[in-house]
């Protein structure tokens, strides 16, 4: 699963990559947990744009919001399967900006929290899907997300046994711009884990594992002293 990632750029960076349209005033991140609200791109006719969107996806047909602790991610191999997806697969494809995400591995009783990014540290999306949920006593708007994970590579598979989707902009157009709801080949092909060879994974502090906090703390390799301090304390 991707249960917490961080996006630690300025987002006005990405608007050359992606030739976004929006507002670029959101601040780096270190620590996105479910519930939180998060830019996120969108097709809207023909230009990309930055939308704030809450991340956990409750289906605009729910009658009950709290759906959306149970639908922070989507299994790739299934989207077709699931009515809560389908639909969305064909009109409300997404992309959600980030340079890295945590999981957390497990060592005899222990979780280990590690943070997961490209060698290159650039920018990356994880595809995703949205939806509008309106609520029924306010009628106020509510778009939300959930991130799309398949199986680990070899780098993830010793971590967990399930890992985000990965995309540079050239494979986020492609989602954002083709169709894949008839095509169940084609949207397997799109939905293949990044290689290992492109990725790194290192053990960071245990502060990750409280959202509250939120600073380059979080994403900063331990030393060994600390990993072993850090030991002692579980």
């Amino acid at each position: 699963m991707c249960g917490r990632f961080g996006a630690t750029f300025q987002y006005r960076d990405l608007k050359r990559a992606w030739n976004l349209q929006g507002d670029f005033s959101f601040y780096p991140r270190y620590n996105i947990a479910p519930s939180q609200e998060v830019p996120v791109i969108v097709r809207q006719g023909s230009v990309n744009q930055l939308k704030p969107m809450r991340w956990g996806l409750i289906p605009e047909w729910s009658d009950d919001k709290t759906i959306a602790q149970r639908m922070i991610n989507a299994r790739a191999e299934t989207l077709l399967d699931k009515p809560s997806f389908k639909n969305l697969v064909a009109e409300k494809r997404c992309l959600i900006p980030a340079d890295g995400f945590y999981e957390w591995r497990r060592d005899g009783n222990a979780r280990v929290p590690m943070w997961i990014c490209l060698k290159n540290r650039e920018p990356f999306t994880f595809p995703a899907l949205w939806d509008c949920w309106i609520d029924r006593d306010t009628a106020k708007a509510l778009y939300t997300f959930t991130i799309i994970t398949t199986q680990p590579n070899d780098l993830m598979r010793p971590i967990h046994n399930r890992m985000p989707v990965i995309y540079d902009p050239a494979m986020g157009q492609q989602w954002l711009e083709r169709s894949f709801a008839h095509s169940p080949l084609r949207l397997k092909s799109a939905l293949q884990p990044l290689r290992s060879s492109q990725m790194q994974a290192y053990e960071v502090s245990s502060l990750v594992n409280s959202p509250e906090n939120d600073s380059s703390e979080c994403i900063r390799p331990i030393s060994q002293s600390e990993k072993k301090e850090q030991l002692r304390l579980l």
